[in-house]
């Protein structure tokens, strides 16, 4: 016991030692107090170039933490990042420049508590957020497509699809910044622009339900269609892209429809096929979350295909096709280094394409005029779904 005990007070002697060294080196005297470092901002240029695109991530396996990245296509560098939020569909890029829009959705507990939806306004070379407009929180939180929120053709208003379950949509005037109110669209979703004041909507019989806007936002008329398609024999896809005053939609076995905007409203113009019959033999197929593109100068319309069943129209795709609308023949293919879900076009002379897949957080780019694979951006957020170009 005695030996125990000299052994302790021996320990108890040494842990002294330790701590007043410690004290003599931490104290006050012996700490170096490193001098702070302001933070380090850089700014985008004031024009940003025509290969930067903004990948869109909704985050599935951290819904509460949206993000955008901005990424160069020519160098493969990120540039960027913006935190946008719950159920996070994608940024707006008005061709006016100096602002980004995005809708997003906030929790007073993160995952719970009070809902809060705004339209988040950013400055697009420094990317601060310089103003928030709150709207009703209605925002549909679905798989991230383009139709979900628009804005007119002269960026006046912004319009966002709204699922309660009940159907309608917001209208917001950019301008002012404020909210205008709120437009019923009873069993018909999404909104597709055809002018500065007028959009539609597609409805669950095939038809379209046509909305014109009064100048200040309001609604001036309802106008519902016949049905342009059959929704039992062969629905369309509702990933439309626009060319010129047209928006060209896929349905299920391959057959794209035009809608033409006119003065009088949308007209349904004749359909054709993406697929030859030997080709339908062959079981090719269009398929992915966001799977067409268009080129508006050149005219040329970008799908991703794959071979698969009949209900595999969500499969990712091996190859893009690429066709000459105005001809309505396919112009090229386009091999795909790996599977995708969705895919943008550059909007210049010399144009690339991005695709990306949900299943894989990279960005693959490619030269459009030779098809060949540029570069792959990765890792690159979670799950990258929808791509806007400026």
């Amino acid at each position: 016991m005695a030996h125990g005990s000299g052994m302790n007070r021996t320990r108890r002697a040494w842990a002294r030692a330790a701590l007043a060294l410690m004290a003599s080196t931490c104290g006050a005297r012996g700490w170096a107090q490193l001098p702070a470092e302001p933070p380090a901002v850089e700014q985008l240029p004031s024009k940003p170039t025509p290969h930067w695109v903004w990948v869109n991530d909704t985050s599935f396996f951290a819904y509460p933490d949206g993000r955008a990245f901005l990424v160069d296509g020519d160098s493969g560098k990120m540039l960027g990042m913006l935190s946008t939020g719950f159920s996070f569909n994608g940024v707006l890029v008005p061709k006016a420049g100096g602002v980004i829009y995005s809708p997003e959705i906030y929790f007073s507990r993160g995952t719970r508590g009070t809902r809060t939806d705004v339209v988040t306004i950013y400055d697009a070379t420094r990317l601060e957020p310089v103003g928030e407009i709150e709207i009703p929180p209605k925002r549909a939180s679905i798989l991230p497509m383009a139709g979900a929120q628009a804005l007119t053709d002269d960026e006046r208003f912004l319009l966002i699809y709204n699922f309660t379950p009940a159907q309608s949509v917001t209208v917001v005037d950019m301008r002012s910044r404020k909210f205008v109110g709120e437009i019923e669209a009873a069993g018909c979703a999404l909104v597709y622009p055809t002018g500065p004041r007028s959009f539609f909507s597609i409805c669950g019989d095939g038809a379209l339900l046509v909305t014109t806007l009064t100048d200040a936002g309001t609604l001036a008329r309802h106008v519902r269609t016949a049905a342009f398609i059959d929704v039992v024999k062969d629905p369309v896809t509702e990933k439309g892209v626009r060319w010129r005053d047209t928006w060209l939609f896929a349905s299920f076995e391959g057959v794209l429809h035009p809608l033409r905007a006119t003065a009088a409203g949308v007209e349904a113009e004749p359909t054709w096929p993406l697929f030859t019959q030997q080709e339908l033999a062959q079981h090719w197929r269009t398929g992915g979350l966001n799977h067409l593109a268009v080129h508006g100068g050149s005219g040329r319309l970008f799908s991703i295909v794959h071979q698969g069943g009949p209900e595999t129209r969500e499969e990712l795709g091996e190859e893009v096709w690429v066709y000459d609308v105005a001809s309505r023949k396919k112009a090229q293919t386009i091999a795909m280094r790996n599977k995708v879900g969705s895919i943008q076009v550059s909007q210049d002379d010399h144009p690339l394409l991005f695709a990306c897949a949900m299943e894989a957080n990279r960005l693959d780019i490619y030269d459009v005029t030779s098809g060949r694979y540029l570069r792959t951006v990765e890792p690159l957020g979670q799950t990258p779904a929808l791509l806007v170009t400026p």
